[in-house]
């Protein structure tokens, strides 16, 4: 008998942030594929109405939030659980300030990426976590790190690299914490991926000295990157935890 790559996710409630991003509208489109039932979350509220009234399936609810409200994130998670118990949650939400040079750096630039990229996944992985423990059903939680977590960044998005570095650490403390109570917590590390996060402001020969320096010869696609999400999601990674997983193409190697 055959198993679909999100088996254990029908009728189930996944929260997904960043949902109206690059890589969240291919995640959130899995799910939904999966027979989920998705909770979208993103600041744009017209923009997340607009995605959930094509996913098919349902019912599935669009959020509009700004994460790095923590005092928010109660009500949040309650307008999901309106779909049901929560099971699934994917933090993928996060913000990249490039700079030109480490001196480009401001202080606000600091701020912003470790309160939306760090401070506010942990709050909300938390807060997630709690509630499945209540729930008493298990759950997944998908924590998104990136390659500058291994290579750190360069130049000036060394703060986005020690964001994302932070994650990994936090995602093996939150997998220790919630085993107990029958939920996983893993990390997908994509390496370049073709979204208006990595394009904007991009050399095209930069771009192009990515697509060759990987072994695979692409840059990924965002479906690249929901595959492996929804498998940590899925019963297929019940005894799988604590892990990072390298989506990168080859472009590294760990």
């Amino acid at each position: 008998m055959s198993r679909s790559l999100g088996e254990g996710l029908e009728g189930r409630t996944a929260v997904i942030t960043g949902a109206a991003g690059g890589i969240g509208r291919a995640v959130v489109t899995a799910f939904a594929d999966a027979g989920a039932r998705v909770a979208a979350v993103d600041r744009d509220r017209s923009t997340l109405e607009a995605l959930v009234a094509r996913l098919p399936g349902g019912p599935h609810r669009a959020i509009a939030a700004d994460l790095a409200d923590i005092g928010g994130h109660d009500a949040l998670l309650e307008a999901a659980a309106t779909l049901g118990d929560i099971y699934a949650f994917v933090a993928l939400a996060a913000v990249l300030r490039r700079r030109p040079s480490l001196d480009a750096i401001s202080e606000a630039d600091w701020d912003e990426q470790l309160d939306v990229n760090l401070k506010a996944t942990f709050f909300l992985c938390r807060a997630a976590g709690r509630a499945m423990a209540a729930a008493g059903h298990g759950g997944r939680i998908v924590t998104i790190s990136s390659q500058g977590w291994w290579t750190g960044g360069f130049g000036g998005s060394v703060v986005y690299a020690t964001s994302k570095g932070g994650i990994v650490t936090m995602t093996r403390g939150l997998a220790r914490a919630l085993g107990p109570d029958g939920i996983t917590v893993n990390c997908v590390a994509p390496g370049n991926v073709r979204t208006p996060m990595l394009m904007d402001g991009l050399d095209p020969a930069i771009y192009e000295r990515m697509r060759e320096q990987t072994p695979l010869g692409e840059v990924a696609e965002p479906e690249d990157i929901a595959g492996p999400i929804l498998f940590l999601a899925s019963d297929h990674a019940r005894h799988v935890t604590g892990a990072t997983i390298n989506v990168s193409g080859g472009f590294l190697m760990y």
